[in-house]
């Protein structure tokens, strides 16, 4: 081979080696990219620390903590302190993912009401959940709530005499982010003192917020009948709680009958501040001091509503 025929094999060459480059030079820079987001992906999620859980316990008890593993025997949890714990998987009734939500603005864990559902008389458009129960003691009688089923709740309240016994329904619904409707039904019969008294009181309610903190306006019609003779009248309410800490809560409720056909008893409306102290889990005390307006006229806030709530 000749001079001049070796260089032109070895232009050859480095010609094809440019056309390789040019052409699979891109791709193979694409291909190593490609898997260096991949490893980068993967140590980024091995890197990722698990979030804030709650742990309810058997007990009644609560955990918030971190869990790094479990198996079918036990689970291992991170406690906010740094200490590390199994607990039992027998021990333990639910798991739930924390948010930013459940902390105050210093990082104090505040979460949910347990009985974020309900004031001192009134309810809003949150649904009690499924298979969730409480009872709500106070000095006239219990009234018993369950949730039955999705967004549907049923009770029964009564005095400690028997009467009333009276019957409660309720069907909640989304309206939209932090926003829900309610439309139920409270009827009752004067049980053994006369069977022939009864009375019927549905209602409809639109709250906005969330189990933390909410605003309720409800409005319905009571009407009540005994001895072939019956009454009724509109009534609404304005109310509303907030949890303050993990176990404070400040609630707000109303009970307005106004007289708006201008005959008959002259209206009237309870206002009733107070504060829920949340004892454990499943269980508080609420007290609040009852206001009467009658006639434009607020009388003192010095009549005690006292009640308590115990999950079932």
């Amino acid at each position: 081979m000749t001079y001049q025929q070796k260089q032109n094999v070895e232009m050859d060459f480095s010609s094809f080696k440019l056309n390789v480059m040019n052409k699979y030079g891109f791709l193979f820079f694409c291909l190593i990219l490609g898997v260096g987001q991949v490893y980068g992906q993967t140590d980024t999620t091995a890197q990722e620390q698990p979030a804030w859980q709650l742990i309810l316990k058997t007990d009644g008890g609560e955990l918030i903590g971190k869990v790094i593993s479990q198996d079918p025997r036990e689970v291992l949890i991170e406690m906010e302190d740094g200490r590390q714990i199994y607990v039992p998987q027998h021990m333990i009734t639910s798991i739930s993912p924390l948010s930013k939500k459940d902390f105050s603005q210093n990082g104090a864990f505040i979460g949910e009401d347990r009985f974020a559902t309900r004031y001192f008389i009134t309810t809003n458009g949150l649904p009690i959940r499924k298979g969730e129960s409480y009872v709500q003691w106070s000095l006239i009688g219990p009234d018993f709530q369950f949730g039955i089923g999705k967004n549907v709740g049923v009770g029964f309240m009564t005095s400690w005499l028997g009467v009333p016994m009276i019957g409660t329904i309720k069907k909640s619904f989304s309206l939209g982010d932090n926003a829900h409707g309610a439309i139920g039904l409270l009827a009752g019969t004067g049980s053994w003192a006369d069977l022939g008294a009864g009375g019927v009181l549905p209602f409809a309610t639109v709250s906005f917020g969330d189990r933390r903190s909410n605003l309720a306006l409800s409005g319905g019609y009571g009407a009540v009948w005994a001895d072939s003779e019956g009454s009724g009248r509109a009534l609404f309410s304005i109310a509303g709680m907030t949890k303050a800490g993990r176990k404070i809560s400040f609630v707000f409720d109303s009970f307005i009958s106004p007289n708006l056909g201008g005959n008959g008893p002259s209206g009237f409306a309870l206002l009733i501040p107070g504060i829920r102290w949340h004892q454990a889990p499943g269980k508080a005390f609420q007290i609040g001091f009852t206001g009467v307006v009658t006639n434009g006229d607020v009388g003192a806030f010095g009549i005690p509503m006292v009640q308590w709530y115990r999950n079932l």
